[in-house]
């Protein structure tokens, strides 16, 4: 099967999004709001300084509404003022160890938010279309040499982890309880690896690292360089989740839970991956081994078995490692000399979908 998507079909679409104030959230509106979509944001202030979302031109060409998804009466007033067709789920607590730092915060965003959001849509006819954005980090890990497939038991180790693994098990419910006899509501589930990109600020992460010492003229501390991670450019998993939540728009079968995760080769130590970064950026750019005693637990090994959705989709990767390093470094730079920041944005969008 051949991999067909066209941004097209959603101009003019009542696209509701939460998180969109983050990394992803960002580009995720970027894209849309190119796509001529309606757009209605609902999430937190952004959760970094500086944020992608106040340098991406967004803010003015959509509703956005600054709430948290904990408050389900604010949640109902905003489904019922502006209609949505189509909800992408993205805001969640997103970082491991913060939920070590703050487990409670963490499972009442990733666990009662999902639960305010399901109970919006059973609540208001006008949906059409779900989609829960969650991570690869749901499933129980044996660090096993194989990638995980969807009907792998759901066990996270960390609170961060193990709230997202709850988050798919509402959603599950919510699908069996009340969604799976309506024909007019299709909901799935997306379960990505590890994004890389352009625009991320985030603390604990090693992109934004890796660029936060280049602009400090210092050397990257790498915490974990053994730790094997499935990496993929943002505007991956970004196109797969308005891939699934445009066909099960137009026919309910398409709905279900998808593992999204680049191939193989994309698989790499954080070392290897800070070697690639250094080798894109130049200027005798270094790294050093800054591993911690008793850190908190990550895991070592993890990937994922991305057949279904290669399957049913026809979907393959567009960019492989070194290409999403060589766009992570470009905008980088952009970012460093305070260049045109929606310009490159829109350069990458439309390179990954020429």
């Amino acid at each position: 099967m051949e991999y067909k998507f066209d941004l097209a079909f959603y101009k003019d679409k009542k696209v509701l999004i939460t998180g969109h104030t983050g990394f992803k959230g960002t580009w995720l509106t970027r894209m849309l709001v190119n796509a001529g979509a309606k757009v209605c944001g609902y999430s937190l202030n952004p959760p970094t300084k500086p944020s992608l979302f106040e340098i991406a031109d967004v803010k003015d060409k959509i509703q956005h509404v600054i709430g948290d998804i904990r408050d389900l009466g604010h949640l109902k007033k905003v489904f019922s003022e502006f209609q949505p067709e189509i909800v992408l789920h993205l805001a969640a607590q997103p970082i491991v160890r913060d939920s070590y730092k703050e487990p409670v915060y963490t499972y009442e965003t990733n666990v009662m938010g999902t639960v305010n959001i399901m109970e919006c849509v059973r609540l208001n006819s006008c949906v059409k279309s779900v989609l829960n954005v969650t991570t690869d980090k749901v499933y129980h890990n044996n660090e096993w040499c194989w990638g995980y497939r969807e009907d792998e038991p759901l066990d996270g180790f960390d609170p961060y982890s193990n709230s997202k693994s709850c988050s798919e098990l509402v959603t599950h419910s919510y699908l069996n309880s009340f969604f799976n006899n309506c024909s007019k509501i299709s909901v799935s589930t997306a379960r990505a690896g590890n994004v890389i990109g352009g625009g991320d600020f985030a603390n604990d992460r090693i992109i934004p690292d890796c660029v936060r010492a280049m602009k400090d003229g210092k050397v990257i501390g790498v915490r974990n360089p053994y730790s094997t991670r499935p990496y993929q450019h943002v505007l991956e998993p970004l196109a797969v989740y308005l891939t699934i939540a445009q066909r099960q728009y137009e026919d309910k079968k398409y709905q279900g839970f998808y593992n999204v995760g680049p191939d193989d080769c994309d698989c790499v130590t954080t070392g290897d991956l800070v070697d690639l970064f250094c080798k894109y950026w130049g200027e005798d750019a270094k790294w050093e081994n800054q591993a911690e005693a008793n850190a908190p637990h990550e895991a070592n090994f993890l990937k994922l078995d991305c057949s279904k959705i290669k399957a049913t989709f026809g979907w393959r990767p567009r960019w492989h490692i070194d290409e999403c390093m060589d766009m992570v470094c470009r905008f980088g730079k952009v970012w460093i000399s305070d260049g045109d920041i929606p310009t490159e944005m829109d350069k990458e969008i439309a390179e990954f979908f020429s």
